[in-house]
């Protein structure tokens, strides 16, 4: 069987029309997806049979890959934060120590972090958000934040990550704001989103704390007059210091499938 080695080798399969029967915002996202494994090739409706045949298999092996890394990484980071000193950590990292445990406030919750690295809360714990949690512990060098505000594609080690941040991310957003912006906004508030004041006009500005040092932006018009809607995310400038790229891009596109999924099922 033919195995795919780029999003690109997925993305030549395609009609390249973003007709989005696939639930994704362009057909560029949707090669990322499967080529990551988080759907098959399948639920593209113009992929021709023999195709599939020679590709289609490819899902559940992808994600057999997937799950062992995240167990290996997991493993790894757990054993690195097993040798650190918490309690010095929380101060610097906007959070308390108590009780043993590193005290951070994630979406307005308390989440503890044990010596072992295991999380505990009051609410689900989805498996995406560990291991940004724990890089956070591990490597923001806690910064204040300046509260000048930049788009993804401008913090400074965003430059592998921006363009499929525009599409898994933002595109993602804007999707469930389009079809439902008062739910959109129930859902930001549910995160525990606040009001921006005097930043930008917006039908929609909130601000969220996926971390306590890595607030997000989320800036929503909606479609009037003959203009389309528009949707904007924004990061404080020190976003990348306080936490590795690729973890903004992990936490921020975990969210937004998150929003997906709960739209679909309350929307």
């Amino acid at each position: 069987m033919t195995k795919f080695k780029t999003t690109m080798d997925v993305f030549k399969l395609l009609e390249k029309t973003n007709c989005r029967k696939c639930n994704k915002p362009t057909c560029l996202a949707f090669a990322a997806a499967v080529f990551q494994g988080q759907v098959p090739l399948s639920q593209c409706p113009f992929i021709d049979e023999t195709i599939l045949k020679k590709y289609g298999s490819q899902k559940l092996e992808y994600e057999s890959a997937f799950e062992q890394d995240y167990i290996k990484v997991l493993a790894q980071l757990k054993d690195r934060i097993n040798q650190i000193d918490l309690a010095s950590r929380a101060e610097k990292l906007g959070g308390k120590f108590s009780n043993g445990r590193l005290i951070l406030k994630i979406f307005g919750k308390d989440f503890g972090i044990g010596k072992n690295g295991e999380i505990s809360t009051d609410i689900h714990v989805n498996p995406w958000i560990v291991p940004p949690v724990l890089n956070y512990v591990l490597s923001s060098k806690g910064l204040p934040l300046t509260g000048s505000w930049v788009p993804f594609r401008e913090l400074e080690t965003s430059r592998d990550w921006a363009r499929f941040f525009e599409h898994q991310c933002v595109g993602s957003f804007k999707q469930v704001a389009d079809t439902n912006p008062s739910f959109f906004r129930d859902i930001m508030e549910l995160f525990n989103g606040r009001p921006v004041q005097n930043h930008y006009d917006a039908d929609i500005s909130l601000i969220i704390h996926p971390l306590p040092l890595v607030p997000m932006l989320i800036c929503y018009n909606r479609p009037e007059e003959g203009l389309e809607s528009d949707l904007n995310l924004f990061f404080d400038t020190t976003a990348d210091k306080n936490l590795p790229i690729e973890n903004i891009y992990t936490l921020s596109t975990g969210l937004a499938n998150m929003f997906k999924k709960l739209a679909k099922t309350h929307g």
